[in-house]
């Protein structure tokens, strides 16, 4: 070959390892740049193993520390988290619910469990409160409210946007803390007209409702500490963003297998058919 091309053979081989060199620099580039568009489709919210997965998924097998190597190069940092204080006031003499759920996380079926909590932002118009309900089963928050005022109201909307959107059976279980939101006649009438089964936390324990705890966690982290709101409705219209087109449908849980909540139920939901 060397011969018909006029050429030496050393010179014959220096052009085609330039030639693969120049393939590899250009497919590493490509690689760099679906790093950076992870990066930032996730808010800068994923480190090494979430970014793992995520290249996987996208027909690029890395493992995590290549992962992590590519994330260096890219120039992506991860965003940590700020420690928000406690909310809930347990302090009143309105009747609770005994612990059903016992921090038994893992929940085998859509719609047998759903946890909730109130949690608040801060806007330049002054506080928002906002109030969400997550199926334990896929960690999909599945109803949610936002308001000015912390009433009983907003729980109540966010369990009825729940019950609205996925028709839960009697028997459901709805866990929440001791918030006297949660322990107020028109909550507890809520759930005693849908014959759906109250559960508390223990006093003072965020741990019984860890689920819910580590959303608010993600929120705050990837998405409202980076934020300043001039109104409350700018707010409210980043959060269902965030809730959404986000976290419900793309953000990935170590929980699921590094899996959306959106996507973890269509793969349930297909087996079950195929079954």
């Amino acid at each position: 070959m060397c011969r018909l091309l006029g050429v030496g053979r050393s010179a014959y081989y220096e052009y085609v390892l330039r030639k693969v060199n120049r393939s590899d620099d250009s497919a590493h580039e490509e690689l760099i740049d679906v790093v950076r568009e992870i990066a930032k489709s996730s808010n800068f919210t994923y480190g090494s193993r979430r970014m793992e997965k995520a290249l996987n998924a996208l027909s690029h097998p890395v493992g995590r520390w290549k992962a992590r190597s590519l994330m260096k190069e890219a120039g992506v940092r991860v965003r940590y988290r700020k420690k928000y204080k406690v909310t809930t006031n347990s302090n009143h003499k309105q009747p609770v619910f005994e612990n059903q759920l016992n921090r038994q996380f893992d929940v085998a079926s859509p719609d047998q469990v759903y946890a909730g909590d109130i949690t608040y932002l801060w806007t330049q118009q002054g506080w928002l409160y906002l109030a969400v309900v997550i199926d334990l089963f896929s960690r999909k928050v599945v109803g949610w409210s936002m308001s000015s005022r912390m009433k009983a109201n907003v729980v109540c909307d966010a369990l009825r946007m729940a019950m609205w959107q996925r028709r839960p059976p009697s028997g459901l279980i709805v866990h929440s803390d001791r918030g006297s939101q949660y322990a107020s006649k028109n909550y507890r009438r809520l759930l005693k007209a849908h014959g759906f089964v109250g559960s508390m936390s223990r006093k003072g324990d965020c741990w019984d409702n860890a689920v819910v705890e580590s959303f608010f966690g993600s929120l705050k982290q990837e998405r409202v500490q980076w934020r300043n709101y001039q109104t409350r409705y700018e707010a409210q219209q980043d959060v269902l963003q965030y809730i959404t087109m986000f976290y419900n449908s793309y953000r990935l849980h170590s929980y699921l297998g590094y899996k959306s909540p959106n996507q973890y139920e269509a793969e349930k939901e297909n087996m079950k058919k195929v079954a």
